[in-house]
Parts: structure tokens; C-alpha cells; sequence
């Protein structure tokens, strides 16, 4: 399968902004915009921003980034919809409204690996 938008450096156009939202988890944040190439085909990429202190004390942020084209909207959203179902039925707990109910979040189990 080839792209019909291939990404282009940090310091480049990276296509026309549609429309984007912020998802603010911990030390995470991440970032979903959907973008239009020069043909009007929409994809979308994904981001996830990590905040890290060094040493020093110095806030940094690492970034992971995925592409997500039209061809592959529909398998990717059913994918990721079994993928939370799943969860949701062994772990329910992590979809409770009160969020003080987990002992341990994400971010501090990925910190003690």
C-alpha cells in the first residue's frame, strides 16, 4: 500500500491543517489532527508527546508520531474499537468515572519497567 501523502521533514509543510484535538493523560499528551494533502485526501496523524525530567531537572518532551491514511480509517477504528472493548470487559475499572478507584497509573507502571 503507498501513501498518497508522503510526510516530510519537521521543518516542512506537513499539509493543510483541518482540524485537530488535545488529549491531555498525566505526563502524556496527545495530539490528533486531521490533515489534507495537496489533493484533498484527509489523514490523520497521531502523537504522543511524553513530558521527562532529567537529571538536571530539566523538563523535556519525547515524541512518537503515526501516519494514518483514508485506506486505512475503517480497519484501524474497528481494530482499535476491539482492542477497548476488550479492555473494557477484563478491566473495567479503568473506565470508571472516578478515577481515584486505580492504585497505580500508566505513567507510573511505564516509569517502574
Amino acid at each position: 500500500m503507498t501513501p498518497d501523502f508522503t510526510p516530510h521533514h519537521d521543518t516542512e509543510d506537513r499539509g493543510e491543517h483541518i482540524c485537530s484535538k488535545v488529549i491531555r493523560a498525566g505526563k502524556r499528551t496527545y495530539f490528533i489532527d486531521v490533515k489534507a494533502t495537496r489533493g484533498d485526501d484527509y489523514y490523520l496523524t497521531i502523537t504522543e508527546s511524553r513530558k521527562r525530567i532529567d537529571k538536571d531537572g530539566y523538563a523535556t518532551f519525547s515524541r512518537n508520531q503515526i501516519y494514518l491514511y483514508k485506506e486505512d480509517f475503517k480497519k484501524f477504528a474497528e481494530g482499535l474499537d476491539q482492542m477497548v472493548e476488550f479492555v473494557k470487559c477484563h478491566k473495567p475499572e479503568y473506565f470508571a468515572a472516578d478515577e481515584s478507584l486505580a492504585t497505580t497509573s500508566i505513567d507510573e507502571e511505564f516509569d517502574n519497567l
